[in-house]
């Protein structure tokens, strides 16, 4: 699968649902990880995170929205359950992008809205927990850019197997002539223009 990914929360104060969200980030195969303006206890959020995301992924904190920095072509994602916002299942991902999740009981904040270039919104008739919200997210970006075998019509697994990706045989690529040869090679007469003065002898 092309590309990476990364998953921040802004202005948590759970510390249960920061650990919930990095191991879950930890297991899908995230980059990294990052919070910001966040509120809550280091100490407690790793009872969640049983695989110790910090000591495997960088984890960057971002004390505000000036501080706050991505890496270049990484594309910001919002999840906010908004009416303008984009529904999940018919959103294209980026090949690079960074999904940033609001706080408990809020909404991502006007200054990091106008920073995303998307936003994305998970089709439930409410607003459902942080963490298991970003677990949805991240599996929602694998099986739309991971390769399985596909589903079946009927009910079940998969009848198909998954077929190995072809490669295609490679390209020999030509260097071109240089102007100096290309202007020697007009300027010498050809074998048939020699022939042709021969005879006319």
């Amino acid at each position: 699968m092309r590309g990476y990914f990364a998953i921040g929360v802004e202005g948590v104060t759970k510390s249960m649902n920061v650990g919930a969200l990095m191991r879950t980030a930890h297991a899908f195969g995230a980059s990294f990880v990052f919070t910001l303006a966040a509120n809550y206890e280091r100490a407690e959020g790793r009872l969640a995170d049983t695989s110790d995301t910090p000591g495997s992924l960088p984890f960057y904190e971002f004390a505000d929205i000036g501080d706050f920095a991505l890496p270049r072509e990484c594309v910001l994602v919002g999840v906010e359950l908004m009416d303008e916002s984009i529904e999940l299942p018919s959103f294209r991902h980026p090949h690079a992008a960074a999904y940033i999740m609001g706080p408990e009981r809020g909404s991502l904040s006007p200054a990091v809205l106008a920073r995303c270039a998307h936003v994305v919104r998970i089709p439930t008739r409410f607003s459902i927990n942080l963490s298991l919200a970003g677990a949805l997210v991240m599996y929602d970006r694998l099986i739309s850019q991971g390769r399985f075998a596909p589903r079946p019509v009927a009910t079940g697994g998969p009848t198909e197997a998954l077929q190995r990706h072809a490669f295609a045989p490679p390209k020999i690529r030509r260097s071109k002539p240089s102007a100096a040869g290309t202007a020697s090679a007009a300027g010498k007469p050809s074998a048939a223009g020699k022939l042709s003065a021969a005879e006319t002898d």
